[in-house]
């Protein structure tokens, strides 16, 4: 297949949770594009810190900078550092030496005793032109206008490693196919750094310029090739730029802040289409299939783990335009659109559904077989009406398995098992497949087999695949006892591990049957002693060509072919063959050794020019040289140079359902074939046999050959939309290979048969919402999709009930495959039944559904001062009250251990005296917040509410913080009036208008020698003179100038006392007054959750049922409540923090089966 713009599939540039790349193309999935471009890299000791920027020819770059194979058998494999690459878009090479900026230097020639013609040498060496005197360049660009113009564009960029960043730029154009170069920078700005070419792939005139982002953001147009420019301003810094496939005028370009613009002028104006978009994940509608041209497809990031798929008009992304053809969050960097098809997937706590959609229809989960468990997949190919996915199982970890699917992409069957694989430098997947160029249905793969790998080929797209028969004899004539299936050939597909080493291979669309390779023979693939092969009847026989690693070039659609050693040491000749690789002649390119950095060709296999780049030395700047080879040739090619030539398999002619015939150069003719040679083939079908069929769906290859159903899969199923009085296709186990084109013979006895479908009971019965979760958020629609395995969907009615009375009624299934929308205005688990009935009989699911809301924040509500070995009850309020399932965490002193509870509420008593801290966290779906308190534990205590003047009210904000600051200045002003020391008293301002507070008085604390009547007589003492002192109107403090508050004892406290002894009848009121605070927000939140139903059943759409595992939170952190809301005014207590105490040994616990009834509810929170 050849490559084209979209996403990036078998011979395509790919990355991302679906996409893969095989060998065939090495770019990243920005790089849509691809090109028919060769480069070859020299090792990173040869590059001296020089790097080339390949431009391919589709309209857009790779930001990435990965470059590689681009095309058919046009490949580029990087050999240097990744950093120093880049892949964009264009191409087409001249002589050049960057030294001096003006002045022509005489064209070197070879010595006499070259082999190489004396007039082939004068078109291959034009005059080289010198550019800028000591302007080094490091990086260099290279365009070539397109067919049929003289017009070469080249870019140069100095890097300044210091700096870190491209000090100058340089732009070249030639109007001789590279004999002169003018310099054009005074008409881009002499200060201008230039960063990328592009090249419109509609219109080769049309040239755009973008500058160095670090610099200035502006990009520089041109409509006359290059000639003339004209600057523009921008808003944004481009990232990657996707031209439209038919308007040559059409541009989307993705920013550095995640927001694609769009312009329809070139260039000149752009208008924002949309913000929070994912990298490469936008594409451009397809003719035939969407509504429209000017439509956009794109993947929206909403969250960190949430996106959605929306489509979009170019000039009017509106809310209301928007398109969202998946109805619910994906993955991120999930959306993949390639030729008719979608796919999306989306991601739960225990597995992944994989989404694909046809022609633009509704989207359907991928069915691979059963058990496959897929840990990863990736959507390799679309062509010809097949999806082609590597899937890696739940036993793989370096390999992956090929499935391919029918024509609606939905089932899947195993094409080949363990293929090897290995990450990009970028992270993405790289799969060992390749598709030969010029045969349709043939395909080489690597796989990998008791802990070898072995290299496998296939002319019937998978179906069947054997091993290389190795050459009889090596290079030298010496023969090769290679016995298959113990010894065989194998080739580097894809360099696995290590794109950076050796491993090659090359076809052309244009040389059928040709295919150039670098490989080794023996029981596995080997990286040493690697050699380049050469078949020229497609796979059948191979010959060993060099024995090492060489690249090899297509000249003139393949009736040439050259090879240039692969080496770091400097090199001056090339080699060059007629007879499809048969012979070799030898010739010189350079008077003095080059070191090669890479080899270039003009677009297209018609091409007799090629470029080899390097430098003399590692201090050297670039060197160019050109070579035309039409001064070889001295004829074109008649109808006497071309012989006819008969496709087969080790003999077998009828492939693919027909017998494939072709027309090419005789390996003798040395002639020039030229642009208007085209491949000739004819075709004659052959009759269907066995071998033109696959298992279908469900079914498994035995030893023998025959397609058996598999253990897991149900035979007698049908399709759910089958109605009484209609017919389905009932299979027979086998479905025809996709493009096969047999005819009779076997095909009625393996084709589906059609069939009436029966009249049968309901059965299979499935409930699922849409996204597959057991999840769904307060007032927010949720939609449940209902169908059946096997029943006549038309004549079964289907009852639908939500669980919150609410039911729904139907009488065809199918009716709606869309789904039923429902929307929940009140938390809880409710559980969701579905029955379906008919005359013959019934089915039922359930799911159980969890309908939440956002936890807002918490607070811990406990009181300051406890009694020791005396109950208090610790409540956590939550807000809002109902969030659903809520799990409690508490944290008692420095105990290790914490304690889970279902309720909000918890009893404990302190068995030593002291500061103690308590947490509780609270877990409501992905989130977590906490709540912290300190509480001091004594013997005795004292404790008497407070009043204050009533001015004071008019100046309560009703905040938390207002209420600390507060107790603090209260404190002091008591401390000053009666002189108490400041570690034996408390003060807390109580929530609530009017304003009250409470003191507590703490015994001293130093030891009391076991005379706890010391202690309550003292506190009886510093009672009585804190009441005496604020019943004589002395405790005063001023809260803002001219604002005075004097501080009362209030008559009567606000509850009883906590401790009842004697000891403790004055002074324990606030303890009760904070458990019927608790006792209050304990009660309204248990009052609430008591409503909530109970159990969690999970069922998935899938042909068996498991146990959902509820997922662990993820993003635990502390509540802070805004400093603007106010908390339950009946329920707070004061937050406080104590000075540093010794901690109290760890707190017993007691679980409330049920909390205290009977208070009345607490007050509305204020905002």
């Amino acid at each position: 297949m050849g490559c084209r713009a979209g996403w990036a599939g078998w011979q395509r540039c790919s990355s991302g949770p679906l996409g893969a790349q095989i060998q065939g193309c090495w770019l990243e999935a920005a790089a849509r594009g691809c090109g028919r471009w060769w480069l070859r890299w020299a090792p990173p000791a040869v590059l001296s810190g020089k790097r080339l920027v390949l431009v391919l020819r589709n309209g857009e770059r790779s930001p990435a900078g990965r470059l590689g194979m681009a095309g058919h058998g046009a490949y580029a494999l990087s050999r240097g550092n990744p950093s120093d690459t880049e892949a964009s878009l264009m191409t087409t090479h001249v002589s050049l030496h960057m030294r001096s900026p003006e002045g022509p230097v005489c064209a070197r020639r070879p010595s006499d005793d070259e082999a190489i013609a004396q007039r082939a040498w004068k078109a291959a060496f034009p005059r080289l032109e010198m550019l800028s005197s000591g302007e080094p360049a490091d990086e260099s660009i290279v365009v070539k206008e397109g067919p049929g113009t003289q017009v070469i564009l080249m870019l140069t960029k100095l890097f300044d490693f210091n700096l870190n960043s491209v000090t100058e730029s340089s732009l070249w154009r030639s109007t001789d196919y590279g004999a002169t170069y003018q310099k054009l920078n005074d008409k881009v700005g002499p200060k201008t750094i230039l960063s990328y070419l592009y090249v419109s792939p509609n219109n080769k005139r049309k040239i755009m310029l973008l500058t160095d982002p670090e610099v200035e953001s502006s990009l520089l147009i041109s409509t006359d090739e290059g000639a003339n420019y004209q600057k523009y301003r921008l808003s944004f810094y481009i990232l990657s730029l996707l031209f439209h496939p038919e308007q040559e005028d059409w541009i989307l370009a993705y920013s550095h802040d995640q927001k694609l613009y769009s312009s329809v002028e070139f260039g000149r104006r752009w208008q924002l289409v949309h913000e929070k978009v994912s990298p490469n994940r936008f594409y451009w509608s397809k003719m035939g299939l969407d509504k429209e041209p000017g439509l956009i497809h794109l993947e929206s990031s909403i969250s960190e783990g949430q996106a959605l798929y929306v489509t979009c008009r170019l000039q009017n992304c509106t809310e209301a335009n928007k398109g969202k053809p998946f109805p619910g969050f994906i993955d991120p960097n999930s959306l993949v659109v390639q030729d008719e098809y979608v796919f999306v997937q989306v991601s739960t706590s225990s597995h992944t559904i994989y989404y694909v959609s046809a022609q633009r229809d509704v989207f359907t989960p991928m069915k691979l077989p059963k058990y496959t468990l897929p840990k990863d997949l990736h959507v390799i190919s679309t062509d010809e009406n097949r999806v082609v996915a590597a899937v890696r199982e739940w036993n793989q970890n370096e390999t992956y398995n090929l499935y391919v699917s029918e024509a609606t992409g939905v089932h899947y069957t195993l094409a080949l098992e363990n293929v090897v694989s290995s990450m990009g430098p970028e992270g993405n997947v790289m799969v060992d497949l390749y598709e030969v160029a010029g045969i349709k249905g043939m395909f080489l793969a690597n796989k990998r087999l008791d802990e070898q790998v072995k290299t496998y080929i296939t002319f019937n797209r998978g179906r069947d695949w054997r091993l290389l028969q190795a050459p009889n004899t090596d290079l030298r004539g010496n023969n090769i006892h290679c016995v298959l299936p113990y010894c065989s050939l194998h080739l580097h597909l894809q360099v696995s591990g290590n794109p950076y080493t050796s491993g090659n291979i090359a076809s052309k669309d244009s040389a059928p049957g040709i295919i150039v390779a670098s490989g080794s023979i023996g029981s596995e693939l080997t990286n040493g002693n690697v050699s380049v092969f050469i078949t020229s009847d497609a796979g059948n026989t191979w010959r060993q060509i060099f024995d090492e690693e060489y690249a090899v070039l297509y000249l003139d659609q393949g009736g040439a072919l050259v090879a240039i050693r692969h080496t770091p040491l400097p090199i001056r000749h090339l080699w060059l063959s007629f007879d499809e690789g048969r012979q070799w002649n030898k010739y010189s390119f350079t008077s003095s050794p080059l070191f090669v950095d890479g080899v270039l060709g003009e677009p297209g296999e018609e091409t007799l020019i090629m470029t080899i780049f390097g430098h003399v030395s590692h201090r050297s700047e670039w060197q160019l040289v050109k070579i035309d080879f039409r001064s070889i040739f001295n004829r074109r090619c008649t109808e006497a140079d071309y012989q006819t030539w008969h496709l087969h398999d080790q003999g077998e002619p009828c492939l693919m359902g027909v017998k494939r015939i072709y027309r090419k150069l005789k390996p003798t003719a040395r002639c020039v074939m030229g642009k208007r040679y085209s491949v000739t083939m004819t075709s004659a079908p052959c009759d269907c046999t066995e071998a033109d069929f696959e298992c279908d769906y469900g079914y498994d290859r035995r030893t023998d050959g025959k397609c058996s159903p598999a253990f897991w899969f149900h035979a007698s199923s049908m399709s759910r939309s089958c109605t009484t009085g209609t017919t389905f296709l009932r299979s027979t186990g086998y479905r025809k290979v996709v493009s096969n084109n047999c005819t009779a013979g076997v095909i009625a006895e393996y084709t589906s048969r059609r069939q009436r479908c029966p009249v049968q009971a309901p059965r299979g019965l499935h409930l699922v919402t849409r996204e597959g979760t057991l999840t769904a958020t307060l007032a927010a629609n949720v939609t449940f999709l209902v169908f059946l395995e096997e029943g006549d969907g038309s004549s079964t009615s289907v009852t639908l009930d939500f669980g919150d009375g609410h039911a729904l009624t139907y009488s065809n299934v199918s009716s709606v495959d869309g789904g039923v929308r429902h929307v929940y205005k009140a938390v809880g688990i409710y559980r969701v039944a579905a029955s379906a009935r008919n005359h013959l009989g019934s089915d039922a699911a359930v799911l159980y559904l969890h309908v939440t809301c956002q936890l807002d924040y918490i607070h811990l509500v406990a009181p300051f001062v406890a009694v020791r070995n005396k109950e208090v009850n610790l409540t956590a309020v939550l807000w809002p009250g109902q969030v659903g399932t809520v799990t409690y965490i508490w944290w008692i002193g420095n105990g290790s251990e914490p304690i889970i509870t279902l309720e909000g509420s918890v009893a404990c008593t302190f068995p030593q005296e002291g500061v103690t801290t308590v947490t509780v966290q609270v877990s409501a779906g992905s989130t977590i917040l906490q709540d912290r308190k300190t509480i001091s534990v004594h013997e005795v205590f004292r404790s008497h509410l407070l009043a204050f003047s009533a001015n004071l009210d008019d100046h309560n904000p009703e905040v938390a913080e207002w209420r600390l600051d507060l107790s603090r200045v209260i404190r002091t002003s008591l401390i000053q009036a009666t002189a108490v020391e400041e570690e034996q008293l408390l003060v807390a301002v109580l929530p609530g208008l009017p304003t009250t507070a409470e003191f507590f008085l703490l015994p001293d604390h130093k030891p009391t020698e076991g005379r706890p009547e010391s202690s309550t007589a003292q506190l009886d003492q510093l009672s009585e003179a804190l009441l005496t002192a604020l019943n004589q109107n002395l405790v005063q403090f001023t809260l803002r100038p001219g604002v005075h508050v004097t501080v009362y004892s209030a008559h009567l406290s606000a509850a009883p006392q906590v401790d009842t002894s004697e000891n403790h009848s004055g002074s324990a009121m606030l303890m009760l007054l904070s458990v019927v605070v608790v006792g209050l927000a304990v009660f309204v939140v248990y009052k609430f959750k008591r409503k909530i139903p109970g159990l969690n059943v999970y069922a998935q759409m899938q042909n068996e049922k498991e146990q959902e595992m509820i997922s662990s939170p993820e993003s635990p952190t502390d509540s802070t409540p805004d400093s603007q809301r106010g908390l339950v005014a009946s329920s707070e207590i004061l937050d406080t923090e104590f000075n540093s105490r010794p901690h109290v040994a760890p707190a017993r616990f007691h679980r409330h089966p049920l909390p205290p009834r009977g208070l009345a509810e607490p007050a509305s929170v204020r905002s």
